[in-house]
C-alpha cells in the first residue's frame, strides 16, 4: 500500500541523486585521513582515506547517508575514480615510507575501468605502487568471484597491497583467504568494542590475529579508543591498529603535523 512517507523518502533520495551530481561536477568532495599504527613502532605509518561532502546547503553530509545512493546510481564509479586520484596525489607529498589505504566499492569492479583507474592515478602523481593499498570486503567477492579475483590478481601482480576490510562481518571469509592472498585483514571495530566485556568477542579477535600470523597476513585492528584496548591488541600480536585513540580523520593539511607532532606522543605505556 502506498504511504506518504514512502513518497517523501523517495523524493529525498532523488534530491539527494541530483546533488550528488552537481557535487562531482563542483568539486564538493574532501578527503581525510585517519593514521594507521604500527604495534612495534608505535609510530604512524599509513592512512586511510575517507571521503567527506561539503553540501553547499546541508553542510557536512555522512558518508553512511550519501555512499549507499551513490552505489545505487552507480555514481560510485566516478566518485571512487576522483578518490584514488586525489588519494595517490596526496600520499606522493608524504615522506616514502607512509603508505596510503582506499575503499574500493563492489560497483567499481562491475565498471571494468578499475583497473585503468588505479594505473592512471598511480602514473599520474608517481605514487609507487607498493604505497598504496586498496581495501574491499566480503560482498566483492560474492560478485562474479572469478573476474574479481582475476581483477585483484592484476592490482596486486602491480605491488599494490591488497586488504580485507571488516573481515569475520559477512559468511565466507575463510574461504576467501584460501582463494586469494590478501596482504592484510582488517578486524571489524565492533569486536574490538566488545573485546573487554565479551570473551567471545576477545576470542574471535585473538583467532584472527593468530590465523593471520600462521597465513603471514598483517591484521588491522578498527575502532581501537581506550589504552586498554590498545594493551590488549598488542598482548595478542596484532601488527597494526586505528582509531580515536590516536586521531580521528582529519584534513590532508593535518597529515603532516600528524606524523610530525603526534608520532612522539602516540607512545602508549604496556
Amino acid at each position: 500500500f502506498f504511504e506518504p512517507e514512502m513518497d517523501a523518502r523517495m523524493q529525498a533520495r532523488r534530491r539527494l541523486e541530483v546533488d550528488l551530481r552537481k557535487a562531482i561536477a563542483n568539486g564538493e568532495f574532501e578527503l581525510f585521513y585517519q593514521p594507521l599504527v604500527d604495534m612495534q613502532t608505535e609510530y604512524v605509518t599509513g592512512f586511510e582515506a575517507l571521503i567527506r561532502w561539503h553540501h553547499p546547503e546541508r553542510g557536512m553530509v555522512a558518508p553512511l547517508d550519501f555512499i549507499p545512493v551513490a552505489e545505487d546510481s552507480g555514481l560510485i564509479v566516478p566518485i571512487g575514480d576522483w578518490v584514488i586520484r586525489q588519494a595517490c596525489a596526496e600520499a606522493a607529498t608524504w615522506p616514502s615510507n607512509v603508505k596510503i589505504a582506499v575503499n574500493l566499492s563492489p560497483v567499481q569492479f562491475k565498471s571494468k575501468g578499475l583497473l585503468p583507474s588505479v594505473i592512471s592515478a598511480l602514473a599520474a602523481s608517481g605514487l609507487p605502487p607498493n604505497r598504496l593499498e586498496l581495501e574491499i570486503t566480503e560482498s566483492v567477492l560474492l560478485q562474479d568471484g572469478d573476474a574479481t579475483l582475476a581483477i585483484l590478481h592484476e592490482l596486486r601482480g602491480l605491488g599494490i597491497r591488497i586488504s580485507m576490510d571488516d573481515f569475520g562481518t559477512g559468511y565466507s571469509s575463510l574461504s576467501y583467504l584460501r582463494k586469494f592472498p590478501f596482504d592484510k585483514i582488517k578486524i571489524d571495530q565492533s569486536f574490538i568494542f566488545a573485546m573487554s566485556d565479551h570473551n567471545d568477542s576477545l576470542a574471535i579477535v585473538r583467532a584472527v590475529i593468530a590465523m593471520g600470523a600462521g597465513l603471514g597476513i598483517a591484521t588491522t585492528a578498527e575502532g581501537v579508543e581506550t589504552p586498554e584496548q590498545f594493551k590488549q591488541l598488542k598482548l595478542e600480536g596484532c601488527t597494526e591498529v586505528q582509531g580515536f585513540l590516536f586521531s580521528p580523520p582529519r584534513p590532508a593539511a593535518e597529515v603532516k603535523w600528524l606524523l610530525t607532532s603526534i608520532n612522539p606522543k602516540l607512545k602508549v605505556t604496556a
